[in-house]
């Protein structure tokens, strides 16, 4: 009855339109990247013209807040090159040494993104403190007003386009990178203020505005920091593991659930877990419950490309089938110690 309940299984899947072809898989990464491509050459564009124009204000206004504003979007166009040269990178296949294939240039390139942002505030925040200690007037204040509007709004228009599309492929780099631009868009808000007091004879406005934004820039540091830092460390959503537990325990044949562990390699999901099956199973039907466990995890799962599904036999009682791992397994917790002999007898031994 089970055998026949998995033949109409398979039979109703081979008239569902999806696929999961490793070609199909191949292609649709490919896409993904060719799509972040684009995204970073037309953002970087529209963000160097943003930055050139406001650059060519500096020059004869010498305002330090739109400097400083000025400064963060060149940085913000050139977080384009890194990520564009780890799109590139990560579309290689994987071979015998990077057998994960090359989606950790995002990581790599994250770094390069968090240290131009830490530049790019330290350069603005000395320029406005060095125009602290020496007051000057600024000039033309019009066209100063002028260009942190066309700053905001270049952002804001970059920062809309990479979000939207870094949701789409799944690459948290570029969406990180999208709420970047998005905050630069803020700070060139900013910049209004600082000609406004100007305007109203109080030139010390300009370089405190320009204090403020190195303020702002160093948060939007922090954050990028942080996102780069849970990035490196294979940190998830705790959500993501929550889905994935669901999924595997509403498959036909899984008994329990154990150990579910999630990394992101660039912008797609690997995944490891165990599920615990009933021990009288022949090897062809436990191996087609593994087999369903990762169908399942690959459709309930945003962003998950593949799985690696270890089913270990639940039964019997007293049965302790990986004692011979017992003494080259290093626990990092008693939790993980009573997880593993819950596993196998479902009652704890003594350890």
């Amino acid at each position: 009855m089970r055998g026949f309940k998995r033949l109409v299984s398979a039979a109703g899947h081979a008239f569902t339109p999806h696929s999961h072809d490793s070609a199909d898989k191949t292609d649709a990464a490919l896409e993904s990247s060719s799509r972040g491509m684009r995204v970073l050459a037309i953002s970087f564009a529209a963000l160097m013209i943003t930055a050139v124009a406001q650059a060519v204000i500096v020059a004869f206004s010498g305002s330090v807040a739109l400097l400083g504003d000025t400064l963060h979007n060149f940085a913000d166009a050139l977080t384009a090159i890194p990520l564009a040269i780890a799109f590139s990178v990560g579309r290689r296949a994987a071979t015998r040494r990077f057998t994960y294939g090359y989606g950790r240039a995002e990581d790599l390139a994250g770094i390069v993104i968090v240290l131009l942002i830490a530049l790019s505030a330290a350069l603005a925040g000395y320029e406005a403190a060095k125009r602290l200690l020496d007051p000057q007037d600024v000039r033309a204040l019009a066209w100063v007003a002028v260009a942190g509007f066309v700053g905001f709004l270049g952002n804001e228009l970059v920062a809309r386009y990479r979000i939207k599309v870094g949701r789409q492929i799944g690459s948290a780099a570029l969406v990180a990178d999208g709420l970047h631009a998005r905050t630069d868009g803020f700070t060139s808000l900013a910049v209004l203020a600082g000609a406004g007091g100007a305007a109203l004879g109080f030139p010390v406005v300009d370089p405190i505005v320009g204090l403020l934004i190195t303020v702002a820039i160093v948060f939007v540091l922090r954050d990028a920091a942080r996102e780069i830092y849970h990035r490196l460390m294979d940190a998830v959503d705790p959500k993501l593991v929550e889905q994935a537990e669901q999924a595997l325990a509403a498959v036909s044949g899984v008994r329990r659930v154990g150990s579910v562990r999630l990394r992101w390699i660039g912008h797609v999901l690997r995944a490891e877990v165990d599920i615990q099956v009933d021990h009288r199973l022949p090897l062809i039907e436990a191996h087609a419950v593994a087999v369903e466990a990762e169908h399942r995890l690959i459709h309930d799962v945003p962003r998950l490309k593949a799985a690696t599904v270890h089913a270990d036999p639940d039964g019997p009682a007293a049965a302790e089938h990986h004692a011979v791992l017992l003494a080259h397994r290093q626990y990092s917790s008693i939790t993980d110690v009573l997880r593993v002999d819950l596993d196998v007898t479902g009652t704890p031994t003594p350890q």
